[in-house]
């Protein structure tokens, strides 16, 4: 990273009344003052008349002096709060320009916050997983890893792997020493105690995951049994083309909705029978690989028909319940044509998505970053409680500590720096 003070707006991109432009590093205080004349007391909003070099207004805007390391980033920071038109964001951007500053690349301001200790990579994540967040189920798990409910975990287990570590290098160290036997038989248990809890934490069925990307629900079924429409109507759109020729839906079609506070993908694939064509057998092979890769499926069938020959799907619909037909037992019935049934399908729906995302007890895992790096802290533990070797086992203790130092960024990250901070928006 780069000494260079740099700035970059941190709201959004259209019109708008307000636009906020952000500054970060060491020259921040030295422009500020050369727009605004002076600056202002410190983490106050001041009224201040931006100027260009040759004096000339170019805004009237509320300013905020942020000196580190209180701020951000843990530089001097300064906030303008301009008016939000093309004309005046380009002018005062050139002027920052002509002072010596530079645009900020996407992610910096919360890049240059983790090398400066401001917080580590799971909070930063969080960061973007809040700003992309759909639902406030998302976003109360995005503010929950950004208060540091999961560093806190990770840094309590390695704690715990440095003390075992320690005691193991002395059992190496001392080894013609009379150690109480309990030392070893203690480190041991521990490793055992502590492998345990990360495996449990591991098999929490990606809800973490789930909830942050958003669920699949595949609707599958015979065609002309309303797949199309029941997509339609929980989309509230027109999504697919509906139609009582058989075959009309030949390729995978998604709406995107939000049942339960959770983002669900439902997917409308191909009616499964016998291929009439090429095109149509395409359509099938692809709707039968995405019911078997989604979160949830949704079969639907006709009340009062015969049923496909029996499936792994998590919810039966019986629709066309208006006609008369008896639902089969263990199905749910509705209409999608009247409407009947489709505020308690709903209901189900979103029941089936919290399930699926809710987590208990500790936060969740969020990303598959932290879940290899994770897994392979349990192998290194599980090594290290069959190692035959003293030193086979430091090693492998070792090689834990790393794994789990590279979800928060305390260890060998470099790597994945540029591939975590480039995710985020240009302000950020």
């Amino acid at each position: 990273m780069s000494d260079a003070t740099v700035f970059a707006l941190a709201s959004g991109a259209g019109q708008a009344a307000i636009a906020m432009l952000r500054i970060s590093g060491a020259q921040a205080g030295s422009l500020l003052a050369a727009l605004a004349g002076r600056l202002p007391p410190p983490r106050r909003a001041s009224l201040r008349r931006l100027r260009d070099g040759a004096g000339d207004t170019l805004d009237l805007a509320m300013v905020l002096w942020l000196p580190g390391p209180s701020s951000f980033t843990g530089e001097d920071c300064a906030e303008l709060f301009l008016h939000a038109s093309r004309a005046v964001i380009g002018a005062v951007a050139d002027r920052l320009v002509s002072l010596g500053a530079r645009p900020a690349e996407p992610g910096e301001f919360s890049r240059r916050a983790f090398l400066n200790g401001k917080l580590d990579l799971l909070e930063a994540e969080a960061i973007a997983d809040l700003i992309a967040a759909e639902t406030m189920t998302q976003a109360r798990q995005a503010l929950r890893q950004m208060e540091g409910a999961l560093s806190a975990l990770y840094a309590g287990w390695a704690t715990r792997l440095r003390h075992l570590l320690a005691h193991q290098e002395a059992l190496i160290d001392f080894s013609d020493e009379d150690l109480p036997p309990d030392v070893e038989a203690g480190v041991r248990t521990e490793m055992a105690a502590l492998r345990a809890e990360m495996a449990a934490h591991l098999a929490d069925h990606r809800r973490g995951e789930r909830l942050r990307e958003g669920l699949v629900f595949a609707v599958t079924g015979a065609p002309n049994v309303g797949k199309s429409s029941l997509v339609n109507a929980l989309a509230e759109r027109d999504v697919a083309i509906v139609s009582d020729q058989p075959g009309t839906t030949r390729d995978a079609l998604e709406a995107r909705v939000v049942l339960g506070g959770v983002p669900i993908t439902l997917v409308d694939t191909a009616g499964l029978r016998e291929a009439a064509d090429a095109i149509e057998a395409e359509g099938i092979r692809r709707a039968l690989a995405r019911a078997a890769e989604a979160d949830a499926r949704l079969l639907v069938v006709v009340a009062g028909q015969t049923m496909l020959p029996a499936t792994d799907a998590d919810l039966v619909i019986a629709n066309k319940a208006d006609l008369g037909g008896v639902a089969p037992p263990g199905t749910f019935r509705v209409s999608v044509h009247t409407g009947a049934g489709m505020d308690a399908l709903r209901d189900r729906l979103g029941d089936m998505a919290r399930a699926l995302t809710q987590a208990q007890g500790p936060p969740p895992l969020t990303r598959a970053r932290h879940r290899a790096a994770l897994i392979e802290a349990t192998e290194r533990l599980e090594g290290a409680h069959a190692a035959p070797w003293p030193e086979l086992r430091a090693e492998d203790l070792r090689l834990a500590m790393r794994a789990l130092g590279r979800v928060t960024g305390t260890v060998g990250v470099e790597d994945i720096l540029d591939a975590i901070f480039r995710q985020f928006c240009i302000g950020k």
